[in-house]
């Protein structure tokens, strides 16, 4: 790893790896939460999603108790020291051996640090030549592709809805919950914390003016280009062309459940699906709350909308039951898979970046180049 001189001669003096002991990181929280959180989230709240928040929470716990087991001062930091922190961290490995962090964590951990610094009034000290030059380094010598979850293409969804649980009672409310979940992420090119973030007054039934075939407007609050809800973004869902994958059906079937004064009357007798859309003739009443609560396996809602890493665990879920390996699926899948599934449909880029609200070209193009490596490639010109 390249690093500067005085980096180096530091790295003989650390006894301590950046993972260290539970005591010491519980101490460290215990002294954040009462006397730095509040800054921290003032100053990130406008700018920041909770998300973002969270992580930077446990970097800089992170940080705070491996300065305290180094005897070196977390705030305000010395440049130095947290260049060699983010070098010991870059050296750290997991027990399989594999690298403990990859280099985009390693820059979350020294933009956690920046944003303490910054909420108390302290000038940064990752904007010294001595932290920047140590994360080029350590981006030169960590240059492997970022390991992407697997897409969810058209054929992945259905074997995952073909693993939902039974209908009736209690089965049917995450039967439902979860369909609706699975369609919605993957024809809205949601991301998961959009897809937690998602209430039912942010959701309209309307009607497509040129076919008056039934669509879901989907209204998006806080995204990760918009952290401030300002644009309002917005996506649409048509209606499928068979019940199972139609997106409006399941909304229907699943605000039925929603707003019922007894969940359990409704689904107790419930038979498996008819092959007939209900779309059509819908029309729901007003409702608020999260589009996605909880479901305990008593069938019982949760008052909160799901966690994103709920949403990724669902996916892992029928992954799993469908005969797949879970851990090449997440959260990410379903919006991966809108990509490449539109691109294999012969989409432009345009029109995927529209309904999945990309602002730059290349993040589509590799969805693209996923789906047809040799669309517009010259080696189809060669004349093999």
């Amino acid at each position: 790893m390249t690093l500067p001189e005085q980096v180096r001669a530091e790295l003989d003096r650390v006894r301590h790896a950046p993972l260290v002991d539970f005591a010491a990181l519980e101490q460290v929280r215990r002294r954040f939460d009462e006397e730095q959180a509040d800054a921290l989230s003032g100053y990130l709240r406008a700018a920041q999603s909770a998300n973002t928040l969270r992580a930077y929470r446990s970097d800089w716990v992170g940080w705070a108790a491996w300065c305290e087991a180094e005897g070196r001062v977390a705030l305000p930091a010395d440049p130095v020291d947290v260049a060699v922190y983010l070098a010991v961290a870059a050296d750290a490995t997991k027990p399989d051996g594999s690298p403990a962090f990859g280099p985009s964590t390693l820059e979350r951990k020294a933009a956690a640090i920046a944003a303490v610094h910054a909420a108390g009034g302290l000038p940064s000290p990752t904007r010294s030549d001595v932290v920047r030059l140590t994360l080029r380094g350590i981006r030169r010598t960590r240059q492997a592709q970022p390991r992407r979850k697997r897409p969810v293409l058209l054929g992945t969804l259905e074997a995952l809805l073909a693993e939902l649980p039974p209908p009736g009672w209690p089965t049917g409310v995450a039967r439902r919950r979860d369909a609706l979940l699975l369609l919605v992420g993957f024809a809205g090119a949601l991301r998961r914390s959009e897809l937690a973030a998602v209430a039912l007054q942010d959701v309209a039934v309307d009607v497509d003016p040129r076919t008056h075939e039934p669509l879901l407007l989907v209204e998006l609050g806080v995204t990760k280009t918009d952290q401030t809800g300002a644009q309002r973004q917005r996506v649409v869902l048509p209606r499928g062309a068979r019940r199972p994958t139609c997106p409006v059906c399941a909304y229907a079937d699943w605000v039925d459940v929603l707003t019922a004064a007894e969940p359990r009357a409704l689904l107790e007798d419930e038979a498996e699906p008819s092959a007939t859309h209900r779309c059509h003739s819908y029309r729901p009443g007003p409702a608020r709350g999260p589009l996605f609560p909880s479901v305990s396996r008593h069938g019982r809602l949760g008052g909160r909308s799901m966690s994103d890493r709920a949403v990724s665990d669902v996916v892992k879920r029928y992954a799993a039951r469908a005969g797949l390996d879970p851990a090449l699926f997440g959260g990410h899948s379903l919006r991966a898979g809108f990509a490449t599934q539109a691109a294999l449909g012969g989409a432009s880029d345009r029109e995927i970046m529209r309904q999945g609200r990309w602002t730059n070209p290349r993040t589509v193009h590799r969805y693209i180049r996923t789906a047809n490596p040799l669309e517009d490639n010259a080696v189809t010109r060669l004349g093999l």
